[in-house]
């Protein structure tokens, strides 16, 4: 199993050539070791979660490509499958690999069934938060030619994607501070809990540094 999985790295690392560093492949790596961390918890499938996690993101171009219209986890699921079959994996383990890529996404109706599926989820959004998660909202705002930081006088609820207003802060607003809410094993939760610590220092630290605060 040991070589299906090196050469199915080298498939998944393939289809992130050329996309930005917000969502590059080193944020797949960092998703796998969280993942086997919190399986050694779980006591979780080692190999479902490296699978999983390896290709939970391949479908990122699709999506990027598509300006949205296409699911990242939808698309990726769907390549990752064609990919499983390809090698002498079992059936109940292709299931599974693709049921956590399928799900990783928080959706109403796509919710994961699975430990794995669960892990591979929680590792996800634990890569979106904390140190880590601020990081990557600073990468994605200067992608999209975003400022540093936003004035305190906006309105920030009355503020747009994709412009200059879409900061790392407004990134915290919509959707980071609330992540550590929507964790799914208890050592996901625990560990959202001290990222989600972090990013509120740091953003108070932030607007007292832009506000010229000593």
């Amino acid at each position: 199993m040991k070589s299906i999985i090196r050469k199915i790295r080298l498939t998944a690392k393939a289809y992130f050539k050329g996309t930005k560093g917000s969502h590059g492949f080193d944020h797949t790596e960092r998703v796998l070791k969280l993942a086997l961390h919190i399986g050694k918890k779980e006591e979780a499938d080692p190999t479902v979660l490296e699978l999983a996690a390896l290709l939970h993101d391949i479908g990122r171009r699709c999506e990027d490509e598509s300006f949205g219209e296409l699911c990242h986890a939808e698309e990726g699921a769907k390549l990752a499958e064609e990919i499983l079959k390809r090698h002498p994996i079992s059936d109940k383990i292709i299931k599974n690999v693709v049921h956590c890529i399928r799900h990783h996404r928080y959706r109403k109706n796509s919710k994961p069934d699975t430990i794995e599926a669960k892990i591979i989820f929680d590792a996800d959004k634990l890569d979106a938060i904390g140190a880590v998660g601020i990081g990557r909202a600073f990468l994605f705002a200067g992608e999209h030619g975003a400022k540093l930081h936003n004035s305190p006088h906006i309105d920030m609820m009355k503020t747009n994607a994709y412009s200059s207003e879409d900061t790392a802060y407004r990134e915290f607003l919509y959707k980071l501070r609330h992540v550590h809410e929507k964790m799914l094993t208890r050592e996901g939760k625990r560990l959202a809990r001290k990222r989600h610590e972090f990013m509120l220092s740091f953003f108070d630290r932030l607007h007292e540094e832009c506000e010229g605060e000593l």
